[in-house]
């Protein structure tokens, strides 16, 4: 089995910058909008519903491009084990917590009061399971290339001393 070093670089990019995007989006930019001046409730929730669905749409793009790059580079068990969950949180959240948010935030921007809901607390506790895994992610798909290109050079290496 051959791994290959642009594929595992092109892999842990993605994977790198899907949780580089959790950062900067969900941790920085999302609590913080609420503090900047002049900026209302609405508002807020206008923007949040933007930009998280244009975040959604790269995630899934990002998640596509870490298949692929697994897919086409002989991934391990454990990697898939790794990438699997990943790709479900991110499924959970395009089709069932971030409509279930919008549905809320509308009736907010709307002036009306929904019931309490924990909806927002499960995306956040998402978020960061989502991001310690594509980090864990990142280092095994590195460390499992580096482990099979080790491999094969100590065989080259090896037959190169048997034929001389």
């Amino acid at each position: 089995m051959t791994r290959s070093h642009t594929l595992t670089f092109v892999t842990t990019a993605a994977l790198f910058l899907w949780a580089g995007l959790i950062i900067g989006i969900s941790f920085i930019e999302a609590p913080i909008k609420f503090t900047a001046p002049g900026i209302t409730l609405a508002l807020g929730l206008g923007i949040g519903r933007l930009v998280f669905g244009v975040m959604n749409k790269v995630e899934i793009a990002l998640c596509a491009v870490a298949m692929l790059g697994l897919l086409f580079n002989h991934a391990t068990r454990k990697e898939w084990t790794l990438l699997v969950p990943i790709t479900l949180i991110l499924l959970a959240q395009t089709f069932w917590l971030l409509p279930a948010l919008d549905v809320r935030a509308l009736s907010i921007m709307d002036g009306q009061t929904p019931p309490a809901s924990s909806l927002h607390f499960v995306y956040v506790a998402l978020e960061f399971l989502k991001f310690g895994l594509l980090l864990t992610t990142a280092a095994v798909v590195h460390k499992a290339t580096v482990v099979v290109k080790h491999a094969e050079r100590l065989r080259i290496h090896r037959m190169q001393e048997l034929v001389s």
